[in-house]
């Protein structure tokens, strides 16, 4: 699903299966309807269409789904199963303000795929009310290691709405936990203004690749990504593990990139790290390349009879 703020309504169940379950009892609560498997659905209703929010194994788990889509889709007007969120309840005023940073649709996004609570949870645990919210200034002066660097493709900042991370890469700072391949984790980043962006990461099967899905598009809008533009994924130093994101524009070096100057004969050689790009793969060949290029051969002819008159 997208993060747009249009939500996508799930395909109608089976008939032959909506039409069986008419026959079993209604719910107790407001917006939940039994499945014939033994299970329990929820749904709501936007502008007298279905929206579908999952099945769920307990009857009070999809009452409770109901609450969260209705509190997002009504405000202050919806009418729940449970205690309504209030404003002047800490942990409820934190709920709703996560709701409001994000869009229906994802919200909708979230409670299909079950993960509401454990967005929720990372949520208030790192005392954000969600994506947009800024760190508190002293998390900004850090100290970070480099991950890595990636110059972007046009499949990463096209519709595929993905970002492909190099494996030696993924599988050394970013390792999935056994048997969450497929749903991923959330990893979230912080930019240099201290703005948050959540992203799920994820291995495809199908492509044999480590991708950065749900969240993805945002930035490369928010930041105008270009094909060969190049992210930069950092660490803090401290307990906390803070993971950090950067870009630059093609043609603008990254910090990572920073010459290294060496004199020589009088004459500052700027010398680009080893690793950092190049058509070599930062080889012997490339790094010449670029310090020839940053030497005139006239300067350095020049330079070298002087110091043999001397």
């Amino acid at each position: 699903m997208g993060s747009g703020g249009s939500v996508v309504l799930d395909p109608t169940p089976d008939i032959g299966l909506e039409a069986e379950s008419r026959k079993l009892p209604s719910s107790q609560y407001k917006g939940v309807v039994p499945q014939p498997n033994g299970r329990w659905g929820a749904q709501i209703y936007e502008k007298h269409q279905r929206v579908w929010l999952g099945t769920f194994a307990e009857e009070a788990d999809a009452a409770r789904a109901y609450d969260v889509a209705a509190q997002r889709f009504r405000g202050r007007e919806a009418v729940t199963n449970f205690t309504p969120l209030l404003e002047n309840d800490d942990d409820g005023a934190a709920e709703l303000a996560f709701l409001a940073a994000h869009s229906k649709a994802e919200i909708v996004d979230m409670l299909r795929k079950h993960t509401y609570c454990d967005e929720l949870r990372q949520s208030k645990r790192e005392g954000k009310a969600g994506v947009g919210k800024r760190n508190p200034p002293s998390s900004l002066g850090l100290a970070r290691d480099l991950l890595f660097s990636k110059a972007v493709t046009p499949s990463d900042v096209g519709k595929l709405n993905r970002l492909v991370i190099p494996k030696q890469h993924a599988e050394t700072h970013f390792p999935l936990k056994c048997g969450s391949g497929t749903t991923g984790m959330l990893l979230n980043f912080e930019d240099a203004s201290g703005k948050i962006w959540r992203f799920r990461y994820s291995y495809w099967n199908s492509s044999q690749s480590y991708v950065m899905t749900k969240g993805w598009s945002r930035f490369v809008k928010e930041k105008s990504l270009k094909a060969g533009d190049v992210v930069s994924f950092r660490r803090s130093r401290g307990p906390e593990k803070r993971l950090y994101i950067d870009w630059n524009p093609r043609g603008v070096a990254a910090d990572l990139a920073t010459p290294q100057v060496v004199r020589l004969f009088g004459v500052n050689i700027f010398r680009t790290p080893a690793g950092c790009g190049g058509g070599n793969g930062g080889g012997g060949e490339g790094k010449r390349g670029r310090e020839m290029e940053l030497f005139p051969p006239e300067q350095f002819v020049k330079k070298q009879c002087v110091g043999g008159a001397l």
